[in-house]
């Protein structure tokens, strides 16, 4: 049973503590399902809403690989110059104004039965209370024949980087149930999300896993069985279950990123500096960003993805009115107005990057039907309908073919970024 459009409204209240009474979610239409709309006026640059997930989890293969995350709220671990360290691959990196650095390790603290840690005490007591009791492998932690360190080994062999979802955000949906007193009302929470018909599901599994997905999917769901059967949640463990909460995770979840050296950033952007020592500023961040890049590539933030009840009622536009991001280098996801937006006005935001928005409206609708499933029919594809049924790439190689000049080309490159 699908939980009440007020039931998750008042829960992200709840929850958030920050969220502005400015919204309501509606229904649209068969095709589009629900939606967010404003019940008053929101002037552009203010935040509709701030929300907190009903569950997130870092990704795993971002977790290996040392980017270091509150295991909670993903919020950075590492200080900015440490961060700035591994990903340039210089050990003696020293950044100037340290002081501007918003990670404070005086606060962090573990699991005092497995180690992972936590960015306060706050986040330690909030994951034990939600699902860390169920997870906690305990002196297990680095014991490979752990059922819940099977799961993720396997999750890891068979969904490479870059990566978009997580067998943990799964565990720790099941771990919620399983710690809940209010068992029920978890499982209408969660139960919103699943809307997807069988081959729908199937299509976005397929995606997640390749061509292979039907055994890798059968081993993921056993080794998921084994590590966390619960009674209450036995559907979600038959196949058909296990593909749509794979479906569910494939389209509702949002990725969350976090930087400590971003942060950083921003705080030195929002100095009032002399000319020449902006400038000196300026020219420093842009080599250490040219250095990260040739040592690390684009992967530069500690990478997850989380359910947001509200959230995920806003439907998408290629010319939205509003945008997500993550501003407190945590999990708290603002929704902030581009542009004015008026009494009874749909709130879009994109699923596509500032990138992908700018190629060609058939290039828009492969990458929205592919990830997901649907075909876009925004204004501004509406405005191009006509337009010849060409992928971005197929255009570019039409340009190169006809001789384009140097610039153009640099600037497709840099697009694609």
């Amino acid at each position: 049973m699908a939980a009440s459009m007020c039931d998750v409204f008042s829960f992200c209240v709840g929850v958030a503590g920050r969220a502005r009474v400015a919204v309501e979610v509606r229904f649209v239409s068969s095709a589009k399902g629900k939606g967010l709309f404003a019940t008053q006026l929101i002037r552009k640059g203010e935040t509709i809403f701030v929300e907190r997930p009903l569950v997130a989890a870092q990704f795993l293969w971002n977790a290996l690989y040392r980017y270091r995350a509150c295991d909670h709220c993903l919020r950075a671990l590492e200080k900015a110059e440490e961060n700035a360290q591994r990903l340039t691959g210089k050990p003696g990196q020293v950044l100037p104004h340290p002081e501007l650095c918003t990670v404070r390790k005086d606060l962090h603290q573990s699991c005092p039965h497995c180690q992972v840690m936590y960015c306060s005490a706050e986040c330690r007591l909030a994951a034990a209370e939600q699902y860390h009791q169920v997870l906690c492998p305990g002196p297990s932690q680095d014991d490979p024949l752990h059922p819940l360190n099977k799961l993720q080994e396997a999750w890891r062999s068979v969904h490479y980087p870059p990566e978009t979802a997580s067998i943990m955000l799964m565990a720790r949906m099941v771990a919620t149930v399983k710690q809940a007193k209010d068992k029920d009302r978890w499982i209408r929470l969660f139960s919103q999300f699943c809307n997807k018909t069988a081959n729908e599901e199937e299509e976005i599994v397929h995606k997640l896993l390749g061509d292979k997905f039907k055994g890798q999917l059968e081993l993921l769901r056993r080794l998921f069985t084994e590590a966390l059967y619960e009674e209450a949640l036995s559907q979600w463990f038959t196949p058909d279950g296990f593909r749509s909460l794979f479906a569910l995770v494939g389209t509702n979840g949002q990725g969350i990123g976090t930087s400590s050296l971003s942060q950083w950033v921003h705080a030195c952007d929002a100095l009032e500096l002399k000319p020449q020592d902006r400038e000196q500023l300026d020219a420093f961040i842009d080599q250490l960003y040219k250095d990260i890049e040739a040592a690390t590539g684009e992967f530069l933030n500690c990478e997850g993805s989380g359910l947001f009840a509200l959230q995920s009622c806003c439907n998408h536009s290629c010319v939205p009115n509003a945008e997500t991001s993550f501003p407190e280098n945590n999990f708290l996801l603002h929704v902030t107005a581009l542009e004015d937006i008026k009494p009874g006005e749909e709130i879009c935001i994109s699923y596509l990057d500032c990138c992908q928005r700018e190629r060609s409206r058939h290039s828009r609708h492969k990458i929205l039907r592919e990830n997901y499933l649907f075909v876009c029919s925004c204004p501004k594809c509406l405005a191009e309908a006509d337009e010849p049924n060409v992928t971005s790439e197929e255009e570019e190689d039409e340009e190169e073919e006809e001789g384009e000049p140097e610039d153009a080309e640099l600037g497709d490159e840099m697009t694609d970024v």
